[in-house]
């Protein structure tokens, strides 16, 4: 009971640190709130529980810094909030992913480029921590960065798979497309390629699908996913190199690198010792 009532008391130390951070929060966590009380009354209650769970992510950026002691930068925390807000609130409920077809795309190019500054930042901790025997150099911490971000679009899209397969979803998008390349309709069975251009309607059952061409069940939006999640991860290894490069000089990319919290900052280390000194 103690350490859950001091975890609660750190993490709310931790939203409300930095000003900026903690403005956005108590504005997202309103809309939030307005949102779900709104879907409730609709009784759309699938969503009313997408809001809960955004809720929820809100406060897991918090509960890194105080479980793993690490400091996410205002702007990084910030920017983290946002983005669970525009994928699951804009997204998802007020169906932004359909009415810009853009907005995918660059939610998975800046999922991409967070991820690997949270990849190299887990590398850059332990490169300075004295209990470690190894040490990267910046061409290694910048390719390990690449692909813990690759690694964690592969996953993702993994489990868009499986919703959509499993669960009947439609994570993959699907995209509207006017011609096809296909071995399977070679009627001799060689490994021929046929093709099929101009497509303008599609039957199925009898009936026209009325979408104006062949409808493509997520491989293209899983493919253009991880294209720019590749693009947003390239980048921000390109610029972490030389951040490591040139560690001495200022750069903007320290606004995306956790780092090791100073013991001044450790809230629940603090609440922990107060606890006891009162208790004594």
């Amino acid at each position: 009971m103690k350490r859950i009532k001091l975890m609660y008391e750190a993490i709310k130390m931790e939203l409300m640190e930095h000003k900026a951070s903690a403005a956005v929060y108590l504005i997202l966590r309103a809309l939030v709130l307005i949102i779900m009380i709104l879907q409730i009354l609709n009784q759309n209650y699938e969503n009313a529980f997408l809001c809960i769970l955004v809720l929820i992510l809100f406060i897991v950026p918090s509960f890194i810094q105080v479980r793993f002691k690490i400091e996410l930068p205002t702007t990084l925390e910030v920017i983290i909030l946002i983005f669970i807000f525009c994928a699951e609130i804009l997204g998802e409920i007020q169906s932004f992913y359909t009415i810009f077809p853009m907005w995918d795309t660059v939610l998975h190019t800046l999922n991409g480029f967070l991820a690997a500054a949270i990849g190299f930042s887990l590398v850059d901790i332990m490169n300075n921590d004295d209990r470690l025997q190894f040490h990267l150099s910046p061409l290694f911490m910048a390719i390990v960065a690449f692909c813990f971000s690759m690694t964690i679009g592969a996953v993702w899209e993994i489990m868009e798979y499986f919703a959509d397969t499993f669960l009947g979803l439609d994570a993959q998008k699907d995209t509207i497309i006017h011609s096809i390349n296909s071995v399977a309709l070679d009627p001799t069975n060689r490994n021929i390629i046929y093709s099929i251009d101009n497509i303008t309607n599609v039957m199925i059952n009898g009936e026209d699908l009325g979408l104006g061409g062949y409808l493509d069940i997520g491989l293209i939006d899983t493919m253009n996913d991880l294209i720019v999640n590749f693009i947003g991860a390239f980048t921000f290894s390109i610029f972490g190199y030389f951040y490591v490069k040139n560690r001495d000089k200022p750069s903007f990319i320290t606004r995306f690198i956790p780092r090791k919290k100073e013991a001044m900052k450790d809230y629940l280390k603090l609440l922990d010792e107060k606890w006891n000194k009162d208790v004594n």
